[in-house]
């Protein structure tokens, strides 16, 4: 005690233990995957170093050592985190020291924790590739077997088998034994469970099983066929327990590879598994398959595998998770849950999302649980109830909307959002040849089919031994029978039984046993019909040895038993599959997936703003009222464009340089009525100086689709709709300018449409777009039109398919001049404020590169400024119901109704739609149809009238909801 409290106890700081602690992770890091030599080198050490440090002994003596360097000189700077530490030993007790035995900390505390991680890594966590099974599983099943709980046997309590593993094989923990019991019997745990529980064994909803004392259990058909069918024919090496009181296998003989059959997870030291499970019938197709076929590659092996089958069911979303996993042993497989969507109330309309299975792993009550905070915090709209009706026959989880409600975005949110979309990342590590490893699909199955013929040879041999032993004895037995009253007067004159089995050896040349097996005969089975029995068994067996004599002699004739057997479990065991897969991407869910697919108003402005509104922003109105702004607006801007879209829409902006940019409709940010809008230049990427002229909004891009483009000079050209599905940041070209030429115009059309071309002397071209060549983008076009000096193009609109019949007749056959005429018409618009409809029957169809027909007939000072087809959508009494907006020069906007123009002929000019003695010249001319869908209510039947307002303010659009 004196020598103890006199000698100075080093004290070890926190950063030296931090120090140590980061030392020995990183030598885990590195030295994790040991060889068995030196693993049982380390065991040999650490458990030498206890027995010295454990010895009995009088008196213990600690002498600080100092650390010695390099050169053999004492540091006299105290103990550090490099220093020795010796443990002295004086058993003798005549005073003298003992053996002094210097170790280094930090390699001291490296191999005991090296030892414990081995312990961890192969006793515990980690599962052998061979059987698929961790230790206490494989105990588990050999109890339950030795306790003869067959599938046909009735159930016994899971407390009995608990207390038959801890007390023979496994001296853990009652309830590590009971949980993995529980496990191996839950149908949403193992996709082939290898337990059949009676009793409460948990739920989904992590409700704790009942208490083992309550449960009973017995083995299952599948497992007793795959796991221990061969276990007593010598087929696997048994190793002592851990009291070296009985024996137990050290692998299971199985018939399948069970680690891809139910898969396995679990955490060691320094690294961790999670494999995923897959369908029986498939696994055992692969197999067959890499039998016939070892050089196949992972491509052909999975045709027949292809990809996990969770015992949840659920979506597998893409496949690429599932090659890296598959390739590599590492891989992320992302599964949703399914859903249907279901109408509850046909009269409301009302309709809910049903949850009928989740991912694999997941907590169906705590996803509930989950679903109803965000509905709660507002972060989840759309729902109005949310209820569980699970019962025995499934899973059913209502969530109900409300009204209006789009159940396909409250799915993309569930997904988004919730447990409902999970990812499975796949860590396929197993113990192979006592170490761990990481392995693909491809080397897994080769483990196992080399393990499987080492068992199927062990087996064969083993019967044949048994056979050949069996058939020796059936001859002596044979050879007596046919020496019947030989051996009856040797056995009768001999004096022991030792004398009677010698003289039956000596006399005819038996083996000890078939002596002793001829001596054990019974007198009833001295007739001749038992004679038969055993010539017929001694045939028998000789063609059994020759059919297991064929089986050893070949590698071959193992694969093809190792496959017949394979087939067998299949044709009993198999089940359809409960994952499906889907290819179509990898559970990505983008903004457009979570946003409605609404109807939207966008306003663009001459100066290059625009603004998002919801059709609702303007209130249907009554006739006569004067209508409401659509925003401030900067100085010297107006209202250059509206159009009627969706949110998912692709909107293809093009501007005057030829550039074509792209972007989704819901991109442009929503603001209200009175909001001035957001810069073009904030959404896509335009130069300076750089004009949007024209925007096209793409619902789908389809083959049959093209887009016509006209310049302000006169070229025209039409592009496959195709060629703009996808537009970099930055923008493609559309088509190749002369200098001094700009891109006004873009339209969709089909080759079955018409288009009509005007310039600004009022000249017309009414042409096919068949004849219209289509071209790539980067391509300037061909001449539409013959200019005159000094004129331009001024507008180009397309007359839909439908509508252009019977346009070959003459003006003076069909035009009718009065209020009533049938449309269509092209409604033209001059600078000067006048307008006028004419017949499209009064223009005929003409090739490109023509001087056109006369449209408009202008005075010196005026010219055109827009022509548009009208007459599409029509009221009861044949009018159209379309209306034309005017914004002059000055800022002030006019709403007129169509039906209030005019029919003239082509040579007329026109009425007065808005006076400009103070206002200048038109400025834009915008049509809005009000029948596009809904859009009859977007502008109100109003009557024609002016509305001046402010520099900057546009006043007069009124929109319906």
């Amino acid at each position: 005690m004196n020598s103890l409290s006199s000698s100075p106890t080093p004290s070890i700081s926190p950063s030296m233990s931090l120090s140590a602690t980061l030392r020995v992770s990183s030598f885990l890091r590195h030295n994790l995957f040991l060889a068995p030599s030196r693993a049982s080198a380390l065991r040999r050490n650490v458990s030498h170093l206890r027995f010295l440090s454990s010895s009995p002994s009088r008196r213990t003596v600690h002498h600080p050592v100092k650390a010695r360097r390099g050169g053999g000189q004492e540091d006299d700077s105290g103990p550090g985190n490099g220093s020795l530490m010796a443990v002295v030993k004086d058993g003798t007790g005549d005073g003298r020291d003992g053996r002094v035995l210097p170790f280094e900390l930090h390699k001291e505390a490296m191999d005991s924790y090296m030892a414990y991680a081995l312990s961890v890594l192969l006793g515990r966590a980690l599962p052998d590739v061979r059987d698929g099974l961790k230790p206490v599983h494989r105990r588990i099943l050999y109890a339950m077997h030795e306790l003869g709980l067959s599938s046909r046997k009735p159930f016994k309590k899971c407390a009995r088998v608990v207390g038959e593993v801890l007390g023979k094989f496994h001296p853990h923990g009652d309830n590590a034994v009971y949980d993995s019991m529980v496990r191996m019997a839950q149908d949403f745990s193992l996709r082939f469970p290898l337990i059949q529980g009676h009793g409460n064994f948990g739920s989904i909803d992590a409700d704790p099983p009942a208490a083992m004392r309550y449960t009973e259990c017995r083995l299952e058909a599948l497992t007793e066929a795959i796991l221990l069918a061969d276990l007593e024919q010598d087929t696997v090496d048994f190793v002592p327990n851990f009291d070296n009181s009985q024996k137990e296998p050290s692998l299971l003989p199985a018939r399948l590879p069970t680690l891809l059959l139910n898969g396995s997870s679990g955490i060691a030291v320094g690294m961790a598994t999670n494999i995923p499970p897959h369908n029986l019938g498939e696994l055992v197709d692969v197999l067959c398959a890499l039998i016939r076929n070892p050089e196949a590659s992972l491509q052909e092996l999975l045709e027949y595998m292809p990809g996990p089958d969770f015992p949840t069911g659920g979506l597998i979303m893409g496949n690429l998770g599932i090659l890296a996993a598959y390739r590599t042993g590492r891989g992320r497989i992302v599964v949703r849950g399914k859903a249907d969507i279901e109408l509850l109330d046909s009269k409301t309309k009302r309709s809910a999302v049903i949850i009928k299975e989740v991912p694999y792993q997941t907590n169906k009550s705590l996803l509930v649980e989950k679903i109803a905070e965000l509905v709660e915090s507002k972060t989840l709209e759309g729902i109005n109830d949310i209820r569980d009706e699970s019962d025995r026959s499934g899973m059913r989880v209502v969530i109900e909307l409300k009204r209006g409600a789009d159940p396909s975005i409250v799915l993309n949110n569930l997904y988004r959002l919730t447990a409902l979309q999970s990812s499975f990342n796949c860590n396929m590590v197993g113990i192979l040849d006592g170490q761990p490893k990481q392995m693909g699909l491809k080397e897994l199955l080769q483990a196992f089919l080399e393990f499987r013929c080492s068992v199927v040879e062990r087996r064969a041999r083993y019967k044949l031994s048994q056979a050949q032993d069996r058939r020796h004895i059936v001859e002596g037995i044979v050879v007596g029978l046919d020496n019947l009253d030989r051996v009856i007067d040797i056995i009768k004159d001999a004096k022991g039984n030792a004398a009677a089995s010698a003289g039956l050896k000596e006399e005819f040349n038996l083996s000890d046993k078939q002596a002793d097996a001829v001596l054990d005969i019974s007198l009833r089975r001295l007739n001749l019909l038992e004679r038969k029995k055993f010539v017929d068994e001694s045939a028998s067996l000789m063609e059994q040895i020759s059919k297991l004599t064929e089986l050893l002699s070949s590698q071959k004739n193992i694969l093809q038993l190792i496959e017949q057997e394979a087939l067998e479990l299949k044709n009993k065991f198999s089940s359809p599959r409960r994952s499906i897969l889907d290819d179509s991407d990898g559970g990505l869910l983008e903004d457009i997936d979570i946003i409605p697919n609404e109807e939207m108003l966008l306003a663009f402005s001459e100066k290059g703003y625009v603004k998002r509104m919801k059709p609702s922003t303007f209130n249907l109105q009554n006739r006569g009222t004067i209508g409401k702004s659509v925003g401030k607006l900067r100085v010297n801007d107006a209202m250059s464009d509206f159009i009627v879209c969706r949110s998912h829409d692709h909107v293809l902006y093009f501007s005057d340089r030829g550039i074509v940019y792209s972007a989704y409709a819901y991109k442009i940010p929503e603001s209200s009525r009175t909001a001035a809008g957001t810069p073009l230049i904030q959404i896509i990427s335009l130069s300076e100086g750089e004009r949007i002229t024209s925007i096209v909004p793409v619902s789908e891009f389809a083959e049959d689709q093209f887009l016509v483009m006209l310049t302000v000079n006169g070229y025209i050209k039409k592009v496959s709709l195709n060629y703009f599905s996808a537009i970099r940041s930055t923008g493609i070209i559309a088509i190749q300018l002369v200098p001094g030429d700009e891109l006004k115009w873009v339209r969709c059309c089909t080759n079955d449409d018409l288009v009509a071309m005007a310039s600004q002397n009022g000249m017309v071209i009414l042409s096919s777009c068949d004849i219209i060549r289509a071209l790539s983008r980067n391509t300037r076009g061909a001449i539409a039109m013959r200019l005159k000096e000094g004129d331009k193009m001024a507008s180009m609109d397309i007359i839909p398919a439908p509508r252009h019949t019977d346009l070959d007749k003459t003006a003076e056959d069909s035009i009718s001049y009065d209020k009533g005429g049938s449309g269509p018409w092209l409604l033209f618009i001059s600078e000067n404020g006048y307008g006028k409809r004419v017949p499209l029957s009064s223009f005929k169809q003409s090739p490109l590169n023509r001087v056109g027909l006369i449209g408009y007939k202008f005075s010196s000072e005026d010219r055109l400024v827009a022509v548009f087809v009208v007459g599409f959508s029509l009221t009861e009494d044949g009018e159209s119901d379309e209306q034309v907006v005017l914004v002059s020069q000055s800022g002030t906007v006019n709403r007129i109704k169509v039906r209030d123009i005019s029919i003239q002929s082509r040579y007329a000019r026109g009425v007065i739609l808005m006076r400009l003695e103070h206002a200048g010249k038109i400025q834009s001319a915008s049509l809005i149809s009000a029948s596009a869908e809904e859009a009859a209510e977007l502008l109100p039947g109003m009557q024609s009238e002016e509305a001046t307002t402010n520099a900057g303010t546009a006043e007069g659009i009124s929109m319906a909801s």
